[in-house]
């Protein structure tokens, strides 16, 4: 399977415009798989932050003896 990769918006019709220079390199009648990628907001940091929370509510100060350990 050939993979071709170009940037696009959505059209106010809902619809995305192939580049030309893509369209060339599709024959004609070929059946096309469609992955579209997109940026969405910065929920990780979110998650980072609530697993953070939830972890300090459960660590005490015995859990302290783990931090002296030396990695390996």
């Amino acid at each position: 399977m050939k993979a071709v990769e170009f940037q696009a918006q959505l059209n106010s019709d809902q619809t995305l415009t192939v580049p030309a220079s893509v369209i060339g390199t599709i024959p004609m009648g070929q059946t096309v798989r469609v992955l579209v990628l997109f940026s969405e907001p910065d929920t990780d940091s979110e998650w980072e932050q609530l697993a953070a929370e939830d972890f300090g509510q459960v660590y005490v100060d015995t859990d302290a003896i783990y931090d002296e350990l030396s990695a390996r």
